[in-house]
C-alpha cells in the first residue's frame, strides 16, 4: 500500500497472512523536523522495521483408500476364478482322450431349454445391479418418482434377482432329472462326471448367491438407518452374483456349443 502525503516517502512494515509485507509510504514534512529527503536524491527513511518469518501450514491430504471387504472378496473370487479353471482343465482333458463318447453323450443335451435358462441368469445380473444402483442412493425400499427405473428400491430388485436365481437353479435340477431318466447319471461315464461336476459346482455357488440376497435383505430390514455398510453389502454380494454369471455364460458355450 502507498500513502500519498506530500512529498516524503518512508519504508513501514505490515504482516499480513503468513508473509512479511513493507508498505511504503510518504511522510509529511512536519514529521521529523518538518523536513524530509525525497525518493530521488536520498534513500528512503526506514524506521522501527521489523520482519517475521513466513509461516506455512502443510494442506491436509485426503487418501482414498479402497474398501477393505471389497478388496477381500475381489481376491476370494481370484481363488474362485483358479476353482473353475480347475474343473474347465478336467472337462477339456476328459473330452480330448474321449472325443466319441463327447459326441454320443452331447446328443441328450436340451440346448434350447439351456439356452432360456441361461437367458434368466443374466437378465438377474441386470436387475441385481439395479439393485446396486439403488443402495449406492441409499434407497433401501420403493420411492415415488417420475423415473421408473429409480422407483424400487434395493430390496425389491434384490427379491426379483432372487427370483431369477431360484428359477435357474430349479431349471438345472430339472435338467438333472431329465439326463438321468434318459440313463446318463454322474456314474454312467467320463463326460457324465464331467458335466455333473461342472455345472454342478456352479449351481452350488448360484444357491450360495440366492442366500447371500437372503442376508443382505435381512439386514436392510434389521438397521434403523440404511447407511454405507448395507451399501458396501450389496455391492460386494454383486461382484459375487456378477462373477457365477460370467462362469456360467463360458460354461454355456463350452458345454452346449463346443460339444
Amino acid at each position: 500500500m502507498i500513502e500519498d502525503h506530500d512529498d516524503c516517502w518512508v519504508m513501514a512494515p505490515s504482516v499480513a497472512g503468513r508473509a512479511t509485507e513493507v508498505h511504503l509510504s510518504r511522510k509529511p514534512p512536519h514529521i521529523s523536523g518538518g523536513s524530509c529527503e525525497t525518493p530521488g536524491k536520498s534513500s528512503a527513511i526506514m524506521k522501527n522495521v521489523t520482519t517475521s518469518s513466513a509461516t506455512y501450514s502443510q494442506a491436509m491430504r485426503s487418501v482414498k483408500r479402497p474398501d477393505p471387504v471389497a478388496v477381500g472378496t475381489i481376491v476370494w473370487l481370484g481363488s474362485e476364478v483358479m476353482f473353475f479353471a480347475g474343473l474347465f482343465a478336467i472337462y477339456f482333458t476328459l473330452r480330448s482322450t474321449s472325443p466319441d463318447l463327447w459326441a454320443q453323450e452331447t446328443q441328450l443335451l436340451n440346448v434350447p431349454f439351456a439356452a432360456v435358462n441361461t437367458t434368466i441368469l443374466v437378465l438377474s445380473s441386470v436387475t441385481c445391479q439395479m439393485g446396486v444402483f439403488a443402495a449406492e442412493r441409499f434407497q433401501p425400499y420403493t420411492v415415488k418418482t417420475n423415473r421408473f427405473r429409480d422407483r424400487w428400491g434395493m430390496v425389491e430388485w434384490f427379491w426379483l434377482t432372487f427370483a431369477l436365481g431360484a428359477i435357474f437353479v430349479s431349471g438345472q435340477v430339472w435338467e438333472y432329472a431329465q439326463l438321468v431318466a434318459e440313463g446318463m447319471p454322474i456314474q454312467a461315464n467320463a463326460y457324465a462326471s464331467a458335466f455333473y461336476l461342472t455345472t454342478g459346482f456352479h449351481a452350488l455357488h448360484v444357491t450360495g448367491g440366492l442366500i447371500a440376497f437372503l442376508l443382505v435383505i435381512g439386514r436392510a430390514f434389521a438397521v434403523k438407518n440404511f447407511g454405507r455398510k448395507e451399501m458396501t453389502s450389496s455391492i460386494v454380494v454383486s461382484y459375487y452374483w456378477h462373477f457365477v454369471d460370467v462362469v456360467w455364460i463360458a460354461l454355456f458355450f463350452v458345454i452346449y456349443f463346443l460339444k
